[in-house]
């Protein structure tokens, strides 16, 4: 049998080996840990498609940061842009500006000429079928001589019915952004801004980055409004809110983990008397942590800071098992040795540990990563206090060392005073007035699964997303359709049917446009008819270009001349292609491609929606119905019904969780397992009432937390119903430290600002404070504990 001496030794090694690896990550690897709130979300594995379409849509937003400089005078807000561009025009290793001008333009115009016979807006293609000929042979003599007749693209016989104008314009009212004096320029609400662009050259949720670029925007914003003091600075980008979430995550694991220190240092000191038991309780809480961290790296190759805001709380529940056994020291006959005293107390310790690792192995079976990888982490953190404790705490403290404090003393004295439920009118009637309390709460309890309630974006950076969005009629990045086929043919062919659905909805004002790669390259199929009809219609002999070329005095041969040199821009485009053009940069987040999906050949688009109304998203996702290959996304939708469904599924899970830490318990404690449990499940179920009360709407974060309150509140209930040799105080002293460091550090989580964090923080801290209530009132005396086992 291994000795207690050789077992500390054998753990100071592995204590050892957890330094250095966290020594080696941070001093050597310099982890930084993951920001990205995507990371928090589900993926999809059964649909990889449809996840890559999510991903390859965020991916392209991610990494830009959109300014708009504007004011009410063009001039004040072409000198607010510039000077805002010279503050970041050194940083270009951190921001690259997208330079976009007229010869940008012109430039993609160009590259598209050799097939400007095939580029026909879908209003002049409708002209070509309903208009005779006379109509056309009109406008090219007015776009001929008339000056004002809009726009012109190369010479008059290159496009002289407007064709491939009139399909440019039509491309360009896909954006309100116009270029004019070399920049870009939108107008709205009685302004006129300068679209800035920029590209982060590091990962938007890089730390590092973060700290270097937000306060670059922002010297560049002040000196925008110095130049014009009217200026308005408008900034949109990921990195804003991931740094946001940075600083707040950062602020409250300073906040929760210094709070729950602090409050668990004041109440040791009052209890023990000394500096020991502290020292105790933090190198066990310190030596989980160090624990949990390493393996999760190991397991995971990350850690998320909200894991690491979220494993602040466990210093709350890893002291459990330090102060039961130092509250049993407190008191023990100093003859028994601590060795002896850990045997004993050992059972209810293995329990206790195994109980609350129940309890975040139910976290783990949430649909969420960044939830999965708090549970094992919390989890884990708790085993390796639990080891601490076994291995370390009998050879650090002897049965002298421990003298009892101003709060031992005192907090006794409520032990024979606290109520004991019975059979008792008083006991029965306490007992159904809870009951009632908890059916009034419940009946007022609602839901609401939405995951925007779960936004914690500060509200300046969501007013200006909002308000950019509004003005550049941006899509929405998480409500398209996605188009799939067999080939990039099919693709396309599929894209142009949704389209002709969606021309109803935006002329009924559902929706005000959509962006699609079909818009830039029609389908193989729809360039050929094109062709076709144009040769009918206007390149026929005796058509309108005949007609034309009587009408300005050129030969016959002219129109015979000119319909070749048109056919001679008639090369069809390829999407491929254009993928390799400057013209395709904008639109690169619409096309996926070829998708892998195990050998069956797939390729997909995106139709990105513009000016989309959430009171319209049932006609939207009609539009895809009956259409082969067309999908209807709406990402925000997708996880509130994830959450929604899994809500209720762990609703289940946690009634599981009930009967096996039940069957856990039973053969140790017989008939008075449920005494065990009763507690926890009547501090759960009024819990759930007090949040009906309050007007809370239920969601899937307070359930996750009443699964976690059982693995921390049945200790109580073990604590209460375990043997002890001075008079059955050092349970009642252990379970009330106990929750009031658990009350202190997840009631420390209700103050944050992520609101998931806030939810589960809200629940556990009444659920734990009902715990500690009830645990004693379940208590049965040491002479009971012999007699006849309660029925269960």
């Amino acid at each position: 049998m291994i000795t207690q001496r050789r077992l500390a030794l054998a753990w100071a090694f592995i204590v050892c080996l957890l330094i250095g690896h966290n020594a080696w990550l941070w001093l050597g690897q310099r982890i930084v840990p993951d920001t990205d709130i995507l990371a928090l979300l589900p993926l999809d594995k059964r649909d990889p498609v449809l996840q890559q379409s999510f991903t390859h849509m965020v991916d392209s937003a991610q990494q830009r940061v959109v300014v708009l400089v504007g004011a009410k005078d063009w001039n004040d807000a072409g000198r607010a842009a510039d000077a805002y561009r010279k503050v970041l025009a050194p940083h270009g290793a951190l921001l690259a500006f997208d330079a976009m001008s007229d010869d940008t333009q012109a430039g993609w115009l160009a590259s598209l000429q050799p097939h400007a016979l095939l580029l026909v807006g879908a209003a002049q293609e409708r002209q070509l079928r309903e208009q005779p000929a006379a109509y056309w042979k009109d406008d090219a003599l007015a776009r001929l001589y008339n000056a004002f007749s809009g726009p012109k693209l190369g010479s008059f016989r290159d496009d002289p019915f407007g064709l491939f104008t009139g399909w440019a314009q039509e491309r360009a009212g896909e954006t309100p952004v116009r270029p004019r004096d070399g920049r870009l320029f939108v107008a709205g609400e009685g302004r006129e801004y300068v679209l800035l662009t920029y590209t982060l050259k590091a990962s938007a949720f890089s730390l590092g980055a973060q700290d270097a670029v937000v306060p670059l925007l922002a010297q560049a914003g002040d000196a925008a409004r110095s130049a014009a003091p009217d200026a308005e600075v408008i900034t949109a980008g990921v990195m804003l809110h991931a740094a946001a979430a940075g600083r707040q995550a950062s602020s409250e694991i300073h906040t929760i983990g210094v709070g729950s220190l602090v409050g668990i240092i004041l109440l040791t000191w009052l209890t023990f008397r000394s500096v020991k038991p502290i020292g105790l309780t933090l190198l066990a809480i310190g030596i989980g942590f160090l624990g949990a961290l390493s393996v999760c790296w190991l397991l995971f190759g990350q850690i998320h800071l909200l894991t690491l805001v979220f494993g602040a709380s466990l210093i709350g529940v890893a002291q459990d098992y330090g102060i039961y056994f130092l509250c049993h020291r407190l008191r023990a006959d100093p003859a028994l040795g601590s060795t002896a005293l850990l045997r004993r107390l050992l059972p209810g310790l293995s329990l206790s540990m195994l109980a609350a690792v129940v309890g975040y192995m139910g976290l783990a079976l949430s649909p969420f990563p960044g939830l999965r990888h708090m549970a094992v982490f919390s989890a884990l953190g708790l085993v390796f206090a639990w080891l601490t404790v076994v291995c370390w705490f009998p050879g650090l403290i002897s049965g002298r060392t421990l003298g009892a404090g101003w709060l031992a003393q005192n907090y006794r004295k409520l032990m024979p005073r606290w109520p004991r439920f019975s059979h008792r009118p008083k006991s029965i009637g306490l007992a159904l007035l809870l009951g009632a309390m908890a059916i009034g709460g419940w009946l007022q309890l609602t839901t609401n699964d939405d995951i925007r309630s779960l936004q914690s974006s500060p509200p300046e950076l969501i007013r200006d997303q909002i308000k950019l969005s509004k003005l550049l009629d941006a899509p929405s990045p998480v409500q398209y359709f996605l188009v799939r086929g067999a080939s990039s043919e099919e693709v396309l062919q599929r894209e142009e049917a949704l389209k002709r659905r969606l021309d109803g909805l935006v002329a009924q004002q559902h929706i005000t446009g959509y962006q699609a790669l079909s818009n830039w390259v029609p389908s193989a199929r729809a360039q050929a008819e094109r062709r076709a009809l144009v040769e009918a219609r206007l390149l026929a002999t005796g058509g309108p270009l005949s007609l034309l070329a009587q009408e300005i005095g050129e030969e016959p041969q002219w129109a015979v001349d000119t319909a070749a040199h048109l056919r001679s821009n008639a090369r069809p485009l390829v999407i491929d292609d254009f993928m390799r053009t400057p013209a395709a940069e904008p639109w690169r987040h619409l096309w996926l491609g070829a998708v892998d999906v195990g050998g069956a050949p797939t390729h997909a688009s995106i139709v990105a929606l513009r000016g989309l109304r959430y009171a319209s998203l049932p006609l939207l996702a009609g539009a895809a119905q009956n259409l082969d290959g067309v999908q209807w996304v709406d990402k925000v939708g997708g996880i509130s019904a994830v959450l929604g469904s899994y809500r209720a599924a762990m609703g289940w899970v946690v009634l599981g969780a009930y009967a096996v830490v039940f069957a856990v318990l039973f053969p140790r404690y017989r008939g008075r397992t449920w005494r065990v449990l009763a507690p926890t499940a009547a501090a759960s179920i009024l819990t759930v009432a007090v949040l009906g009360f309050a007007g809370q709407p239920l969601q899937l974060f307070h359930v996750l937390a009443l699964m976690l309150l059982l693995g921390v509140g049945v200790d109580y209930g073990i604590f209460m119903q375990e043997e002890s040799s001075d008079g059955d105080d050092a349970p009642w002293l252990a379970v009330g430290l106990s929750a009031a460091s658990t009350i202190l550090s997840f009631g420390l989580l209700a103050l944050s600002g992520t609101p998931a964090l806030r939810a589960f923080g809200l629940t556990m801290l009444v659920g734990a404070a009902l715990v500690w209530l009830f645990a004693p009132c379940f208590s049965v005396s040491k002479d009971s504990k012999h007699a006849t086992p309660d029925p269960v």
